[in-house]
């Protein structure tokens, strides 16, 4: 048996793969910030309806029954969460903009249609900004 030797990447092709991981990141932050931030069913809560349901909670802990204050408990923890999440927010407008540029390339190289972004809730202007028709020219 002969030892085959070892070929290495050329730098085109090095250079591809890292072209191709960061247009993979830039897409995935995008969809990923739109799965974040798409509106729920009811009300919306804002800070200060948070912060009140909070202080509710606190008084309700102490004279709860074991079980309810089971409940109670994980519906404070639910609410922190949820408060710091809105603390944090997204720029969607950034990762907007990286995927704009970078979309219609990756739509090319994974053959991915302009019907499969609107599924998953990428608008039709964020599209046409990125040169993604719904033709696929």
């Amino acid at each position: 048996m002969a030892n085959k030797a070892k070929s290495s990447m050329t730098s085109d092709h090095k250079e591809a793969l890292a072209k191709g991981r960061a247009e993979g990141r830039a897409v995935r932050a995008y969809l990923e910030a739109l799965e974040s931030n798409r509106p729920k069913r009811g009300r919306r809560r804002t800070k200060e309806s948070i912060t009140a349901r909070l202080e509710a909670l606190a008084e309700q802990l102490d004279s709860a029954d074991p079980l309810k204050r089971l409940q109670l408990a994980q519906e404070e923890l639910d609410l922190t969460d949820e408060l710091a999440r809105l603390d944090q927010g997204v720029d969607v407008a950034d990762l907007e903009e990286e995927f704009t540029k970078v979309a219609r390339s990756y739509a090319q190289r994974k053959g991915i249609s302009y019907a499969a972004f609107r599924q998953v809730g990428v608008p039709a202007s964020v599209l046409k900004a990125a040169g993604i028709t719904r033709s696929g020219k």
